[in-house]
């Protein structure tokens, strides 16, 4: 493609050379001639000058000309949104493989009861329960179990050994990556007086709305009863884990190792951090950010952001984090003052 057609595709004007040929693309610091690269950071704005790419996205709002005199013959695509212009461009020159083979495996084992619609493929050993429902299009890779009476809407992926438990629904474009277990037990155990547990049967099931994405070995949890529920759009990377009876509402995307226990209900466009840790039987109201390694205690209103151990609101927890830091100094004042009252005590004893 060339920049000006990269231009028309990304709704971008092209300062520069519009017929520049772009044959891929490359990040700032490690792109040569021929790639696309852009600057959406300001932290990478001092790899303009020298970078060897042939064009770059970058935002309406950048000082073109400044950076043009450093770098000649650099040709500037300016946009609204560089990342999500180079997402566009990256798309359209790298397109993704497609890890799916066409059809069903001749080593696939499906149910006789199963319905299976068009255009499914299934991959090598691959199982489909009874009663279990596939939509169009939806693709299973290689090891994916799908137990009895599940249901997987329209053209949904599911990458190697995903295991979708009995009862459980999926929606329609829903992605899951390989490892991931949905509808496995809640953790539910009573105390005997015995010291022993009485295993709580967990009868529930998980619901997943259209448009999810579940990263790889992620585990949520069966409801004890009722659904735990993915509203639609939620996004979760790898290795997360939702327990029984978590409600987490649409749009809201959630980072590696975040951990929330049962029956807690997470709002929605809420954004959390990695290796967060969410008490059960809370709300977490819309629109709130949860800082990376913060432990959410109790219930916290929408539109704030979060952070810390127990968790607080941030601009709070940074002035505690700034005296937590100082209080080696704070301790010599103390022990100094300390040693001065005791001081002036003794000078007015002896008087």
């Amino acid at each position: 493609m060339t920049a000006q057609e990269i231009a028309a595709l990304v709704g971008g004007d092209v300062q520069g050379n519009p017929g520049i040929q772009i044959l891929r693309v490359a990040k700032i610091e490690e792109a040569d001639e021929g790639d696309l690269t852009f600057l959406s950071n300001p932290r990478y704005e001092k790899f303009v000058g020298a970078t060897k790419a042939s064009a770059i996205l970058v935002a309406r709002t950048l000082n073109i000309e400044l950076h043009a005199k450093a770098k000649p013959g650099l040709t500037f695509i300016r946009v609204a949104d560089p990342y999500v212009a180079f997402l566009q461009a990256l798309k359209r020159l790298t397109p993704m493989p497609d890890p799916f083979i066409p059809g069903i495996h001749p080593a696939s084992v499906v149910a006789e009861s199963a319905v299976v619609g068009p255009g499914v493929s299934l991959g090598a050993r691959a199982v489909v329960g009874r009663d279990a429902r596939i939509g169009a299009n939806t693709k299973i890779a290689p090891g994916c179990v799908i137990g009895d009476g599940a249901v997987i809407g329209e053209s949904c992926l599911l990458f190697p050994n995903v295991t979708i438990y009995h009862g459980c629904l999926l929606g329609n474009r829903v992605i899951i990556h390989a490892g991931t277990v949905i509808g496995s037990d809640g953790f539910g155990f009573a105390p005997k007086p015995d010291g022993t547990y009485e295993k709580i049967p967990q009868m529930g099931i998980v619901l997943i709305e259209d448009d999810v994405e579940l990263g790889a070995n992620c585990t949520i949890d069966r409801a004890t009863m009722g659904q735990t529920v993915l509203k639609r759009g939620v996004k979760l990377d790898n290795l997360v884990h939702l327990a029984h009876n978590v409600v987490v509402g649409e749009d809201t995307v959630i980072a590696a190792q975040t951990g929330i226990s049962g029956s807690t209900k997470v709002g929605k466009n809420v954004m959390i951090g990695g290796q967060v840790g969410i008490v059960g039987h809370i709300e977490i109201g819309d629109r709130t950010v949860v800082m990376a390694q913060s432990g959410i205690s109790k219930s916290i209103p929408a539109g704030k952001t979060y952070y810390g151990t127990p968790a607080k609101e941030h601009l709070r927890a940074l002035k505690i984090e700034a005296i937590i830091r100082s209080l080696p100094e704070l301790a010599k004042d103390v022990a100094e003052l300390k040693r001065l009252l005791e001081a002036l005590k003794s000078d007015l004893a002896a008087h």
